[in-house]
């Protein structure tokens, strides 16, 4: 289990990150998602290890994971700015972990080049971004790890191999009880793999929680009068975004809409229309504050 109580992270005066919580089961898929430049990388590397936060603390199986070679051991972190050495091929790299990870798997590792189709013996540097990011993953599942996180690795990764790549991260959480934590800024890419999403905005998790709870945790509701009304009508509903476009009124409501809709019907719409938000219209929902004038940015 993973769990982050409280996390700050700061470089000089810049909070990149602040009091950050989360907490992530064995066998489970964590989306984070955000913008680019939102913290989902400083995240990750607080998670492994590789910062100190100013404030709070990263918990792996109950220990501090901050200079825990012992529990580094059990992860693997595959960052979005790969590296490897420039003479390197997969087999130097595959003998590089070997001698790092106690279960790193050569028989695991051969059948999945042989899957991806990589040669093992070509400058890996000579790959492609994409083809890249397919060994990193290769050597990823070789070890085995009870901890995997992943840093935008599908940007690059074409239709066919990121769907092999997500069938085989499905098949070790299940054969291995790996958690896993992966972040982007697609949430589309993210809908289908993971059971608990979180989004990052303004250095904060703003949202967080199981993927069926947040899709039907938001409803849409279209109102059509035949009549002119005022958004002051709306006081008595407890609701997000309310909006008047001439006769049409639109808003959201969270949780339970059994009380929305009582008040609903004291108004007497002409039509009423209820949506479950997708997790995509949440996040926008979630982000959005930047109202662009593109008149003048073109001018």
């Amino acid at each position: 289990m993973i769990e982050v109580k409280k996390l700050t992270k700061r470089f000089g005066d810049f909070t990149a990150l602040q009091d950050i919580s989360l907490t992530v089961d064995d066998g489970s898929v964590y989306g984070l998602v955000g913008y680019n430049g939102a913290g989902k990388t400083t995240l990750l590397k607080n998670i492994s290890g590789i910062y100190k936060p100013e404030d709070g603390e990263v918990l792996f199986d109950g220990e501090n994971i901050f200079n825990n070679e012992k529990k580094k051991e059990e992860l693997f972190f595959m960052p979005d700015d790969l590296y490897f050495g420039p003479y390197a091929n997969m087999k130097k790299m595959a003998d590089f972990y070997n001698g790092y990870y106690n279960r790193f798997d050569y028989s695991t590792f051969n059948r999945l080049v042989e899957a991806f189709g990589l040669d093992p013996k070509k400058r890996i540097n000579g790959f492609s971004k994409g083809m890249q990011r397919q060994a990193e993953m290769v050597l990823a599942l070789s070890t085995h790890p009870k901890l995997l996180l992943l840093d935008e690795s599908f940007d690059g990764i074409d239709p066919q191999k990121r769907l092999l790549m997500k069938g085989l991260l499905k098949e070790t959480i299940k054969d291995y009880g790996t958690s896993v934590i992966i972040s982007s800024h697609n949430l589309q890419e993210l809908e289908n793999l993971c059971d608990h999403i979180g989004i990052i905005n303004g250095k904060k998790i703003s949202i967080t929680g199981a993927v069926d709870e947040l899709s039907y945790g938001k409803t849409k509701f279209r109102l059509a009068f035949a009549r002119e009304f005022t958004l002051e009508e709306f006081s008595n509903i407890k609701c997000e975004n309310l909006v008047k476009d001439g006769q049409l009124a639109m808003f959201t409501v969270s949780g339970n809409t059994d009380e929305a809709e009582e008040q609903i019907k004291l108004l007497a719409p002409a039509v009423t229309e209820k949506i479950s938000l997708s997790l995509e219209e949440i996040f926008m929902q979630e982000m959005e504050g930047t109202d662009y004038d593109y008149k003048s940015i073109l001018a």
